[in-house]
């Protein structure tokens, strides 16, 4: 089975001009995956499917960047297109901070490290990553593929951490070398050096601040990484096991 992963957006802690922050469309199986649900994914999700044909919406932590686009899914499924609760898979509190949580649009299912669940054909694994809230990186298995997303982590979490055979990975690169430990997160040369020691077939950085260069991150990353790497932009799409190379761009 192959997945594909569609990047919805990847600004980090906030939308750059024209950006959106942190959301990801993956797919397999006949089965469509909302993955982290930022400030302007909900716009870019429907360039991709229509808002009924969501069949699990994932959230990685608390922080607004991540799970904002939320409350315009609820205003849509509620009044204009319907289409009944959908599965919401998110940790411990992350609920509470909504305003409009309607039953009949949402399903909520709390999630913690080391959890798994199955979600149709795919299979989703959970791990505590080295974030301020509790925030949990994911990796998505079909059949003979694999896909995992850091979340947002400072660098005393790895790659590693989501287990061997990873034929893409997500990897958050907030900003370059010279501001490592300014904040929770990691540097391009932090991400490239985890997915180097994971070992994952093909590196790709994301939640970029909007004000670092996307070359300078590119460079940076590739460099620790050992090879050349993708930068995640909206509208960017990879697909990985039968039918598509590992992280092939569609």
């Amino acid at each position: 089975m192959s997945l594909s992963l569609t990047v919805l957006g990847c600004d980090g802690s906030y939308p750059g001009p024209g950006g959106a922050c942190s959301g990801y469309l993956v797919q397999g199986g006949g089965v469509n995956v909302w993955l982290d649900a930022g400030s302007g994914t909900l716009g870019n999700l429907q360039r991709h499917l229509d808002l009924r044909q969501v069949d699990a919406v994932v959230l990685s932590h608390e922080h607004p960047d991540h799970w904002m686009d939320l409350e315009g899914f609820a205003v849509a499924r509620t009044y204009v297109v319907g289409g009944g609760a959908v599965p919401v898979y998110a940790p411990v509190g992350l609920r509470a901070h909504l305003y409009f949580d309607p039953p009949d649009v949402y399903d909520w299912r709390e999630i913690g490290d080391g959890d798994r669940v199955g979600v149709g054909a795919l299979t989703l694994s959970f791990r505590r990553t080295d974030h301020g809230p509790e925030t949990l990186a994911v990796r998505v298995d079909g059949v003979g593929s694999s896909v995992g997303y850091s979340a947002d982590s400072g660098p005393a979490w790895s790659l590693e951490a989501l287990g061997p055979g990873l034929d893409l990975a997500l990897c958050e690169a907030t900003y370059l070398r010279d501001d490592e430990g300014r904040a929770q997160h990691m540097s391009a040369r932090q991400a490239g050096t985890s997915g180097r020691e994971a070992g994952v077939g093909r590196l790709v950085l994301t939640h970029r601040w909007p004000t670092v260069a996307a070359e300078a991150s590119r460079e940076e990353g590739s460099t620790a990484f050992g090879s050349e790497l993708e930068l995640a932009r909206p509208g960017a799409a990879f697909v990985v096991g039968p039918g598509g190379r590992p992280g092939e761009m569609a």
